[in-house]
């Protein structure tokens, strides 16, 4: 049996298979002790499936544990130490600055300060030539300074260990054997760049003692769970990567940078996965949770990218390509000193939470649903999680300023936190060459179905898509998620002819493809569950960043082709070089199949719970509200409309249509009335 959990702010969703049908449920998240939600949720399988425990259980994680370290530098107690001469890589950075205009700025705190940053008398030349070894004498220096330090973790990057880390494992065998916990840039990152690289590694050193404690509290949670008297079963963890694959948690605990987008891969994957569903091939993925919003574009398949920043930080490790804003449901609004309402990227998370939850005090985007009435007075979770609205419009109206009403303020604060989603969409569509109007939404998150349309409609898009279960789409993604690691090396081979290049290439690949095999071996995953992608990282000679395309003969067209979408312009005639060579381990997990729902009668309308009074557009009135549950396939309804569900609530604005396809799915769509007075 396959449990996948997902750990956002303001709530952790679990997502289970039994007797063929899948189910799901939500607990409250802990900030501050992670492994207890997830150990609630486990608690509350346990006792569903009571009398029938699996012998087997794999749990797997999407958790935001390395981005929130990052985030409020809650992380280890990190000593860098790297070639004599380059202590101070991590300071200088990159040229490039952020914010050319800003005569403020503030640059990211780097997470080793000058006091633990330690040269090593050792060089490896450009071509993996060692200039000079690393002495046994410098060994033993080194390791006398860390004792006085004490550190919690060591990063180990020396220059050009990419072609050649002979010094550099035999200081990471010393210090292990001193029992030290050790990130080595040669094991993390074999690429060129020495400032994204020492990064890459010392991120990965600053996150290590973290992940170890929660991996090691979820073990022992899951394990407390499951093997009781009466069900005795085997559990195994692995955790989500950002790249959207699975690894173990031995192998999450040694390699946490590769987790820092963990939750919201999830999401990307299951609205790749309801795409594919509803027979969508160009859809943005739009995951609008408690905290914050992610949003990817997804054209045939996955965007993957290695020059990500987290919380101003590069990190170098291959990741799903997903932007995030700070715009959820439970961004704070406030009035900035010139008057001006803000929403976010503070958030009243899980603790003290919303307003309407009853312990928070200032207004977030759920309350001003919550007095707009968009939740149907019904709370969440089918009603389980009770709502007071009444608290609510009572704090909105001691802070709603020049607003004339709490409902004015209330929508002031939706429209502001759909402004920043907007201009997330935007980014990743407009600002990157694909048009948007040849997109469909896929909203989910527990806030996700309120927001669709008016996104939808803002950016011309050809619709919205709810998913099945959409307040826990990302852990449904986690769920189905293959088990995934990355192989790499910097090559930097001129291309001459075509098919020389490519053959030097392969050599490369043939070797790492013989350890990707071997790691996938060792995962327990038979040839015939084993697949691998050869890709390599071309640019023109001369080009400081390069394009990654499949390594197939024709590479050279193909990077010029994309070249040509990313930049605009393509020169087939100049020389080009490969700089990374690249192979991917994929082991297949069994796939998810939903169930198709039962049909509904010809003509027949979805019958609605009740009328409640809501606030659309400035004004008050009564529109019908929808249990999901309720709705078969073929059901076809007008907008204004509300619709519920145990995972989410979603709004249907006045001039749009739903229709349910055969899985459950939603499409929404502008009546063809509206869609032409907009442009469509």
């Amino acid at each position: 049996m396959r449990i996948a959990t997902d750990t956002g702010g303001t709530f952790t969703d679990c997502v289970f298979v039994r007797d063929g049908k899948l189910e799901i449920l939500k607990v409250p998240s802990q900030p501050k002790q992670p492994a207890a939600s997830i150990a609630k949720a486990l608690a509350q399988v346990e006792r569903r499936l009571f009398g029938e425990a699996p012998a087997k259980i794999d749990l797997v994680c999407g958790t935001t544990v390395g981005t929130n370290a990052l985030l409020e530098h809650r992380g280890g107690r990190v000593m860098l130490i790297t070639t004599a001469g380059f202590e101070d890589v991590l300071e200088i950075g990159r040229q490039a600055r952020p914010k050319l205009y800003d005569l403020l700025f503030q640059k990211t705190e780097v997470l080793v300060p000058g006091s633990r940053r330690f040269g090593a008398r050792e060089r490896v030349v450009a071509d993996g030539g060692i200039l000079k070894a690393l002495a046994p004498a410098e060994i033993r220096r080194l390791l006398r300074k860390i004792k006085q330090i004490h550190p919690d973790a060591v990063a180990v990057c020396f220059l050009f260990s990419f072609r050649n880390p002979r010094n550099e494992a035999a200081l990471a065998k010393a210090l292990r054997r001193a029992g030290y916990l050790v990130s080595v840039s040669h094991e993390i990152l074999p690429e060129f760049r020495e400032f994204e690289r020492t990064s890459t590694t010392v991120i990965n050193a600053y996150l290590a003692p973290v992940m170890t404690s929660f991996l090691r509290e979820t073990q022992a949670c899951a394990r407390s769970t499951w093997t009781q008297e009466r069900s005795r079963s085997k559990v195994s963890v692995g955790v989500m990567q950002s790249n959207g694959g699975i690894i173990s948690s031995q192998r999450a605990a040694d390699e946490p940078v590769r987790t820092v987008l963990s939750g919201p891969a999830g999401g990307v994957l299951g609205a790749a996965y309801a795409a594919r569903l509803a027979g969508l091939d160009k859809v943005l993925s739009f995951d609008m949770g408690g905290t914050s919003t992610d949003v990817a574009l997804l054209s045939g398949e996955t965007q993957i990218t290695s020059e990500a920043r987290v919380a101003g930080l590069p990190v170098a490790v291959p990741m799903l390509e997903i932007h995030t804003v700070g715009a959820g449901g439970g961004s704070l609004a406030r009035f900035d000193k010139g008057g001006a309402l803000r929403v976010g990227p503070e958030s009243a998370g899980a603790d003290p939470g919303p307003v309407c939850f009853g312990r928070g005090e200032s207004p977030t985007v759920t309350d001003a649903h919550a007095v707009l009435g968009h939740f149907g007075n019904r709370g969440l979770l089918n009603g389980a999680f009770p709502l007071d609205t009444a608290r609510a419009r009572r704090e909105l109206h001691k802070r709603k300023g020049r607003f004339a009403s709490v409902e004015a303020f209330a929508q002031g604060i939706i429209g502001v936190s759909n402004s920043a989603m907007e201009r997330a969409l935007r980014l990743v569509s407009i600002e990157r060459g694909h048009d948007p109007r040849d997109y469909t939404l896929v909203a989910f998150g527990g806030a996700g179905g309120l927001h669709a349309c008016d996104l939808a409609e803002a950016l011309e898009l050809r619709g919205v898509l709810l998913p099945v279960f959409p307040g826990a789409l990302s852990a449904v993604g986690i769920l189905g998620a293959d088990v995934v690691r990355d192989f790499s090396r910097t090559v930097l081979l001129a291309v001459g002819g075509p098919a020389e290049a490519l053959d030097r290439a392969k050599r490369y690949l043939i070797g790492m493809q013989r350890s990707a095999r071997e790691f996938l071996r060792s995962e327990g995953f038979a040839s015939t569950r084993q697949r691998f992608e050869q890709r390599l990282d071309v640019r023109y000679v001369g080009q400081a960043y390069e394009l990654s395309v499949q390594a197939t003969a024709h590479f050279v067209e193909d990077f010029h082709r994309a070249h040509e979408h990313a930049y605009g312009h393509a020169e087939p005639r100049r020389p080009v070089e490969i700089v990374n060579v690249r192979c991917r381990a994929i082991g297949l997990s069994p796939e998810i199949t939903l169930p198709r729902i039962p049909k509904s009668r010809a003509g027949a309308a979805p019958f609605a719970l009740a009328k409640v009074k809501c606030f659309l557009t400035g004004r008050g009135r009564e529109i019908p509200l929808y249990d999901r549950q309720a709705l078969r396939w073929g059901h076809s309804f007008a907008g204004p409309a509300i619709i519920t569900e145990y995972s989410a609530t979603s709004l249907l604005p006045r001039n749009w249509r739903a229709r349910v396809d055969v899985y459950g799915q939603i499409h929404l769509k502008m009546s063809p009335k509206n869609a032409r007075r907009h442009g469509f």
